[in-house]
This record gives structure tokens, sequence and C-alpha cells, in this order.
């Protein structure tokens, strides 16, 4: 059996033809295919960020004066900074998808490329925010060992640890879906530099960018429990 179909959605000037595949009648059905399966996907990560956003409520209720005293020592202008910088993103891949569904190649290309910068601009911030951490003794687990005014915050407090080994968890779990967000923007940009995307056929880009809205939705519930509520 032929790997793929010879049904090929309509293509404007200059761009490239899409062959549907083999085991779909039409590029509305595969589209709506892989929009379920991609929903799907997204429900898995919703569960996982969920198990841990329970975990710091949780915690948070037994030792609310260690949390508290964790999150006073967050810059919470970074992680506003961050959130402006994410929901700018989310605006940028929004352009992105419709530019897409407008065969609009040089729209398309310059909202993704604006996206990409946006979420490198993110992980710039989170590295001078783990650095400046880790400079003064506060890590994860193990690495907990706070020094100078930061022990005197943290003597006398039950699990001192605890607040920062759910901060760096849930901001490093998330910190891997940004970069993983910026390969696949990566990538987009590229095959749409080929023409690869047009009014017939732009499914991947619609779907990284429900994977992209996700990821900063979840920053959104992120950036005030650890920011701000504590």
């Amino acid at each position: 059996m032929s790997g793929h179909a010879t049904i090929v959605t309509p293509t404007p000037e200059g761009f490239r033809p899409h062959a549907v595949a083999h085991h779909f009648k039409t590029a509305e059905q595969e589209f709506q295919a892989g929009k379920l399966g991609f929903w799907l996907f997204l429900a898995t990560e919703i569960m996982l960020f969920g198990g841990l956003f329970a975990a710091y409520f949780l915690y948070h209720g037994v030792y609310a004066e260690t949390f508290r005293v964790g999150g006073s020592t967050l810059n919470w202008h970074l992680g506003a900074f961050n959130t402006v910088l994410l929901l700018t993103s989310s605006w940028t891949m929004a352009m992105a998808v419709r530019a897409s569904q407008l065969s609009n190649r040089k729209a398309l290309i310059g909202f993704l490329s604006l996206t990409w910068l946006c979420a490198a601009g993110f992980m710039v911030v989170k590295y001078f925010e783990y650095t400046y951490k880790f400079s003064h003794g506060i890590g994860p687990g193990y690495f907990f060992a706070p020094e100078g005014h930061y022990a005197e915050l943290f003597a006398g407090l039950p699990f001192p640890n605890l607040y920062f080994a759910l901060y760096f968890t849930m901001t490093g779990i998330h910190g891997l879906h940004v970069l993983v967000g910026m390969g696949l923007i990566a990538w987009l940009i590229v095959r749409s530099s080929k023409g690869h995307f047009h009014s017939g056929f732009y499914t991947p880009v619609e779907l990284v960018g429900l994977y992209w809205h996700v990821v900063d939705l979840i920053w959104i519930f992120l950036f005030p429990l650890l920011y701000l509520v504590p």
C-alpha cells in the first residue's frame, strides 16, 4: 500500500502541496484526527502539572511559614516580566496560525520568529534566577545549603528545603516544555521558509500553537502561586 493517498490539498502559488496520508479520506479528516490526538496528549500534560499543583497546595497548608519565607526570596519583578513575555508569545503564536491560514508566508515566519525570541527571553531570565539561587546555596534537595542572610531566614523552619524542592521541580519541568516548544517553533520556521504551510495545510502550526498556549497557561498559574501567594 502506498504511504500516501493520491489526494492533494489545494495549494496557493509558490507553496508546496500536501499529500493526505493513505489512511484518511480527506485533508479535513486528517486535520481533525490529528487535533483530537493532540488534545489527548495535552490532557496528560495537565494531569502531570495537576499532581504538582496538588502537592503544592497540600504542603503549603501544612508548612505555611516555610512557604512564606521561601516565596519571599523570589524576585516577583522577574516573574512578572516572564509572564509578559509568555503572554506576548501567545499572541504572536495566534497570529502565526492566522497567517498560515491566509497563506501569508512572510507574516508566518515573522510571528513564529517573535514567538521564539519571547521564549528565549523567558529562558534567559530563568537562567539568571537559577544562577542567583545556586550561588547562595539555594537549590533542590541535596543542593539546599543556604548561606549568609538566607541561612538566617530558613533557620528553625520545618523542612526548609520543601518549598524549593517544589519550586525547582515545577519551574524546571515547565522550562523543559519551553525548550521543547522552542525546538518545535524553530522546526516550523524552517518548514515555513520552504512553503510547506498554507491555507490548504496548516495542521502542524495549529497543533504547536495549542501546545504553546498550554505551556503559557501553566505559567499563568505558576507565577502567582510561587511568586505572589506564599
